[in-house]
């Protein structure tokens, strides 16, 4: 029996090891990093009542030092988060769900872009991202309680441009292409017309899908939140933006920004305002992760974005040899490039160290798939934008343009990927960019552009983007007004200003959909005489919907379905619903609940529709559940929850004032978690005055820091639709000063 002893404890130190092993491996297999040149910086940060950070330097950089240290000190959480992702680490720290990142990171060589190019960008758009980097890693170094992963600084001005790299693609769409190409299923790039759901008039609708499990729908059940959206959600982000000039304003040039972001994570806005004696003085909002803004306004100009889907992705069908090791192009075999990554997968307490291979072309990275008969398939990406930086650059520039030509040099460029542009200035200019580095594809060849394209042929592996003088753009139109919420560029100023498609190549891929809010708020500006304060203001807060488009064909699915008991009872709610979704009416809770399963469908342009009698059969079983009636007030279900604050919210998904997407709580209420999210009003008066602008955000300033007074205390006037003052001038911040102080490097 000595020996069965001696054995198991042997075991035992094995298991004990072994687990050691998982616990600690992962920070020393990590990539190390260069810590960025030594250079002095010195910084002082001004925060106002509400806790929003306005920096001062003596030089760009010095401001950049500061960036850092503020929004370290509001939200370290998740500058952790997308750091480590930049590093391809985030499965370290969110297991499963954040090695997909990992994965992508690899499979876009987002750190190959970043070390090819990154040397190139002028010194001091470099020196910036290097004073950036140094500002994380004095905050690491001095809050070590707070890291959640070790060996995850020093970071550098490469490792930073290296999230650039790989946040980049999925603003116009790259998961839906993806996704797909790793399950099977069929491609959903759809943009032409002839689609359901695509302006000025409603298609046959699409086929219903077959009754879909028991199981809590995808926006019931509630799910751990990651850093970045990938899949369904990001191709959910939204927004909506409306710029007016002077003649129709009756007064001041207005922007408003009103991004429909999520309101927590990687791609979640933070608030702040920069000056420095270099000439750089901007207030608006970034994305975790960034030196600098990526909206906002200066002194003369400012623009606001909203995310555009352009076919910015071909997909290439690769002829593999017999052994998957080679692909044909132009009759002859070449090498698939294979390199084999270590993704670090959280579970518990340990990191396991999982393995995987990633293939690439001469097209782009290969997704590999098993085919039904068990040979390899292999389909090859190229995305506009890819492999290139100079976005990073171009954003850094345009905060510093002066003028309408200044700022339209910097997108002429085609440096940033996607993203349409809404500009005004103090001039009275207002202008739209439907700014996309479309693939310059040629357009004398036989090929389907969005389809699968064979993958043998060199012809159809083209180079760079199309030209600026070739995408859609509209300056001061007629109408006096612009828009933009998500739909076609072929809506944006009004009958007579709009511009019209057949302007335009079809290889360009530009969608032609509108959504709810595009249709809300073309009807309500055309119908505007004078597009004042109050007048812009209701537009910009409309929770109308339109019958059309999915919303026609789910309450045509209503008028036609079979019910009975309370089934029939909703059914009929839903019937007499006036399309206003302002909690009022007694059938806005059930409305919010189904709307939300069909705008999914059509965004998503999922080739069957909901099954409008099971989703509500569900619908009603939780609001039965949860409330004992099927028609509570809206307000008591959808809910703005932050800490001990909670609110109830209006709107609904898809409407101008936006409540995107939720997670269900045990109490069965809607927590918002996509939306309305950073809110900015600029005006330039009219007679030359100064710029002064308005902003929000949903919850606070210290969005991760429940101890702090700026967790929460934004609240109360977000669910109120009310803003509070920007204060843009050194002298209106030290007027409204909460705390002050100077931080540098040096010691």
């Amino acid at each position: 029996m000595k020996w069965l002893k001696r054995g198991g404890l042997a075991l035992a130190v094995i298991l004990v090891l072994a687990f050691t092993v998982l616990a600690t491996w992962e920070p020393f297999f990590a990539r190390e990093t260069t810590p960025p040149p030594a250079r002095t910086y010195t910084a002082e940060i001004i925060r106002d009542e509400y806790g929003v950070p306005h920096i001062y330097g003596k030089t760009d950089a010095d401001v950049a030092f500061g960036v850092a240290i503020a929004h370290a000190e509001d939200d370290f959480s998740t500058l952790q988060d997308v750091v480590a992702m930049s590093k391809g680490r985030y499965g370290a720290i969110a297991g499963e769900e954040g090695a997909q990142f990992d994965y992508i990171y690899h499979l876009l060589d987002a750190r190959g872009t970043a070390e090819r190019h990154y040397p190139d960008l002028p010194e001091d758009t470099r020196a910036l991202f290097e004073a950036y980097a140094s500002g994380l890693n004095q905050y690491a170094a001095e809050h070590a309680d707070e890291l959640k992963l070790g060996n995850l600084f020093p970071v550098n001005g490469e490792d930073v441009a290296a999230g650039f790299a790989l946040r980049q693609p999925f603003f116009f769409g790259l998961s839906g292409v993806i996704e797909p190409l790793v399950t099977g299923e069929p491609l959903r790039r759809e943009f032409g017309p002839d689609i359901p759901g695509y302006p000025r008039e409603l298609s046959p609708p699409r086929p219903q899908a077959e009754a879909p499990s028991q199981e809590a729908p995808e926006e019931t059940a509630h799910r751990p939140r990651t850093a970045f959206p990938l899949g369904e959600e990001a191709g959910l982000l939204g927004s909506n933006a409306f710029a007016v000039a002077p003649e129709k304003s009756g007064g001041p040039t207005f922007l408003i920004s009103n991004s429909h972001q999520p309101l927590r994570g990687g791609v979640a806005w933070y608030e702040f305002s920069v000056e420095s004696e270099e000439g750089w003085h901007f207030t608006g909002a970034n994305f975790p992760g960034s030196p600098f803004p990526f909206l906002g306004h200066n002194e003369h100009l400012g623009w606001t974005n909203t995310v555009n889907r352009p076919d910015m992705v071909d997909v290439y069908e690769l002829e593999l040899n017999e052994d998957a090791s080679a692909y044909r192009l132009d009759g002859e075999w070449r090498e698939l490039e294979t390199e084999w990554v270590t993704l670090p997968v959280r579970m518990g307490p340990v990191v396991l160290p999982i393995r995987r291979a990633v293939y690439r072309s001469v097209h782009g990275p290969v997704i590999m798939r098993e085919a039904e008969d068990g040979t390899q398939e292999a389909f090859a990406i190229r995305y506009g934008g890819i492999d290139r930086l100079d976005q990073l650059d171009a954003y850094y520039r345009l905060n510093k343009a002066t003028s309408l030509e200044e700022w339209q040099e910097q997108l002429a460029r085609m440096a940033i990927p996607s993203t349409n542009f809404i500009y005004a200035d103090e001039r009275g200019n207002i202008a739209y960019v439907y700014n996309a580095a479309i693939p310059d594809r040629p357009e004398d060849v036989d090929a389907n552009w969005r389809g699968v394209l064979p993958g043998d042929r060199s012809d159809l592996i083209w180079e760079g983007s199309v030209g600026y003088d070739e995408i859609p753009k509209l300056v001061n139109p007629d109408s006096g007004w612009i828009y933009n919420s998500n739909n076609e560029p072929f809506t944006a100023a009004g009958a007579g200003s709009d511009l019209s498609p057949e302007d335009f190549s079809p290889v360009l891929g530009i969608e032609r959909k509108q959504t709810n809010r595009s249709r809300r708020a073309y009807k309500l500006l055309s119908e505007a005489e004078v597009l004042d304060r109050e007048t812009l203001r209701a537009i910009k807060y409309d929770r109308g919907y339109e019958r059309s488009d999915y919303i026609a064909v789910l309450w045509d699915a209503l008028e036609t379905m079979e019910a009975e008991g309370e089934l029939a009872e909703a059914r009929d709610l839903l019937l007499n619903w006036d399309f206003v979704a302002d909690n009022e009416g007694p059938a806005d809770a059930l409305a919010l609940l189904m709307i939300r399963d069909w705008m999914s469908a059509e965004y998503q342009n999922k080739p069957e529709w909901p099954d409008a009698k099971e989703k509500l059969a569900q619908h009603v079983a939780h609001l039965k559940e949860h409330f004992g009636r099927i028609d509570p007030p809206a307000g008591e279900l959808l809910r703005l929850r932050q800490g001990d604050v909670d609110l109830p919210l209006d709107g609904g998904s898809d409407t101008l004032k936006a409540s995107t997407t939720w997670e269900v709580d045990e109490d069965g209420r809607l927590s918002l978690v996509h939306g309305d999210s950073f809110i900015q009003w600029a005006e330039w008066p009219a007679d030359g005055g100064r710029v002064t602008s308005r902003s929000i955000q949903p919850f606070g300033s210290a969005i991760t820091r429940p101890d702090s007074p700026h967790y929460t205390d934004q609240m109360e006037l977000y669910a109120a639709k009310k803003l509070k003052p920007v204060h843009f001038w050194r002298e209106d911040v030290l007027g409204h000063a909460k705390s002050r102080k100077t931080v540098t490097n040096a010691r």
